[in-house]
C-alpha cells in the first residue's frame, strides 16, 4: 500500500493519476489531505483518502496503518518544513516501511539556493533514520514560470535577476511521473536521483519563447537581487516569498537550476516536455 502526502495538491493528485494509469489498484493507495472538503476529487479516483498533517505526528501515525511505501511530498510552508518532513519520517519509522521515497531539491547537497538548507536537513533527518529511502531531486517547474506568461506577454517583459543562468525544467506531470514509477518500483532504496529537464534555457531565451508563441514583443529585463525582490513585493507577493524567490534567481544565475543528466526523461521513458510546449500549453 502506497502512502502519497500533500495529495491534494498539485504534483500530489498527478502522481495518483499516474499511479493508477501504471496499473496501481486505487484500493492500495492512500492519499493523505488536510481537509476532506478538498479532496472529492480524489475520493472520487477510488482511492483512501485519510486526514492527517505534517504538524500533528499522532495524525500521522494513524495514518500510516497498513501502509508500506510512503511518496513524502516537500512541504510548501519555507521555514517549516524540517520539523514537518522529521514527522513525517518519524511516523513511517514506527509503522516499519520498506520505503521512503523524497521529493527533494536538485542538486540539494550542493545547491546555491536558499531554499536547499531545509531539502539537506531533511535528507539527513532520512539517513539517521535508519528507514530504507530514495530521494527524487526535483529540478524547477516549467510551471513556475508559465503561470504568469499571460501577464508577462502583456506587459511586454520578464522579470528576474538571474543574469545567463541556465534552468533545466519540466513540467509537473514528468516530475509526477518519475515518482509514480519509482515509488512503485523494486530496489529502490539508497538510491538519489537527480530530476529536470531535457533542454535548458536562460530568461533571455525564455522572454523570447514569450515573443515567437504570441507575436508580441517580449524582453528580459535583468535586475539586482534587491531590485528584483521589490518589483515582486510590489506586484503583491508576500516579502518572505519575493526575498526567496530572488535568492532562487541568483542560485539560477550560479547554475543552482542547471542539470544535463537526462536522469528524468531516462526514468519516464520519453522526452521531457519543452519550456516552449509548456508556454503554449499555458497559453491555450
Amino acid at each position: 500500500m502506497i502512502m502519497i502526502t500533500g495529495a491534494s495538491g498539485q504534483l500530489g493528485s498527478l502522481v495518483i493519476n499516474k499511479l493508477i494509469a501504471n496499473g496501481a489498484k486505487p484500493d492500495m493507495i492512500v492519499a493523505i489531505v488536510r481537509n476532506l472538503a478538498t479532496s472529492s476529487h480524489l475520493s472520487e479516483l477510488g482511492v483512501n483518502v485519510r486526514v492527517a498533517d505534517y504538524n500533528e505526528p499522532e495524525s500521522l501515525e494513524n495514518a500510516l496503518g497498513g501502509v508500506t511505501r510512503v511518496l513524502l511530498v516537500s512541504s510548501s510552508e519555507v521555514g517549516q518544513r524540517t520539523e514537518q518532513h522529521k514527522n513525517v519520517i518519524n511516523a513511517a519509522k514506527k509503522a516499519n516501511v520498506e520505503l521512503l521515497a523524497y521529493t527533494s531539491i536538485l542538486h540539494a547537497d550542493t545547491s546555491p539556493l536558499s531554499l536547499a538548507k531545509e531539502h539537506r536537513e531533511t535528507e539527513t533527518a532520512l539517513a539517521e533514520s535508519g528507514i530504507p529511502y530514495v530521494l527524487l531531486r526535483n529540478g524547477w517547474y516549467s510551471e513556475n514560470y508559465t503561470i504568469s506568461a499571460a501577464s508577462s506577454i502583456e506587459h511586454g517583459v520578464v522579470l528576474g535577476c538571474a543574469k545567463n543562468g541556465k534552468l533545466s525544467t519540466a513540467s509537473r506531470a514528468d516530475y509526477a511521473e518519475a515518482a509514480a514509477r519509482i515509488i512503485n518500483a523494486e530496489n529502490q532504496a539508497g538510491k538519489v536521483y537527480e530530476l529536470a529537464g531535457d533542454e535548458s534555457f536562460t530568461l533571455e531565451e525564455y522572454a523570447r519563447y514569450l515573443s515567437e508563441a504570441s507575436g508580441a514583443q517580449v524582453t528580459y529585463n535583468d535586475l539586482s537581487e534587491s531590485e528584483f525582490s521589490e518589483a515582486l513585493t510590489v506586484l503583491g507577493l508576500p516579502s518572505s516569498l519575493a526575498k526567496v524567490l530572488a535568492d532562487s534567481d541568483v542560485g539560477a544565475s550560479q547554475n543552482g537550476l542547471f542539470d544535463d543528466s537526462k536522469t528524468l526523461s531516462s526514468l519516464i521513458g520519453r522526452p521531457t516536455e519543452t519550456i516552449q510546449e509548456n508556454i503554449l500549453k499555458s497559453l491555450s
